[in-house]
């Protein structure tokens, strides 16, 4: 028999999904919460002893968003020589889109949230938080001084390297059987030749 702390978390993940699954197709301001419980198949008033409302649902989904990038740069940041990071960025964010088709979304959800005028404030207080072109700036000059890492402004050099990850992980969400490209050629961009 599952414990019933585990039971309610796995209860709380699978809304998390298809709140996201439903953020992304139907977009925030058109997503109800009639939707979510219908999606997961429990009564309207059952999403609430999960989560307070839609905002705090949402916001949970873009404080996992955030976590997620800022976190992993911290962390790896650390690590190894600068084009590591980049090689060990690439192919763990590659894997997880190959291996959970979810995060894709997670990354659509991301890019809509900070263009989107109708997100709670909440989200938009935690959206504040998401600069993972600063730290990366300093990996890439790290890398230049290393010598592994092409020349050129380090903040440009992030905003390609993660603008294409944004861009490959958007065209899986929407072509989920279209090939997912190969971590070395997005350490391309940023490798030294």
């Amino acid at each position: 028999m599952v414990p019933r702390r585990e039971q309610r978390e796995r209860r709380r993940q699978e809304i998390l999904g298809e709140a996201l699954r439903l953020f992304v197709r139907k977009g925030y301001a058109a997503t109800k919460v009639s939707d979510i419980a219908e999606a997961v198949g429990m009564s309207t008033g059952l999403m609430f002893h999960y989560f307070d409302s839609k905002e705090k649902l949402y916001e949970e989904l873009v404080k996992l968003g955030v976590e997620g990038p800022m976190g992993m740069v911290g962390a790896m940041a650390a690590e190894g020589d600068a084009l590591s990071f980049f090689e060990g960025a690439a192919a763990g964010i590659m894997g997880f889109l190959r291996d959970e088709p979810a995060m894709a979304d997670m990354f659509v959800l991301m890019g809509n949230a900070l263009r989107d005028e109708a997100v709670p404030e909440g989200a938009r207080t935690l959206l504040a938080g998401l600069d993972v072109h600063t730290p990366t700036a300093e990996i890439v000059r790290r890398g230049q001084r290393e010598g592994t890492i092409r020349e050129g402004d380090p903040v440009a050099l992030s905003i390609a390297f993660w603008c294409a990850i944004q861009g490959i992980a958007e065209e899986l969400a929407l072509n989920p059987d279209m090939p997912c490209p190969d971590s070395a050629w997005i350490v391309d961009i940023v490798r030294k030749r």
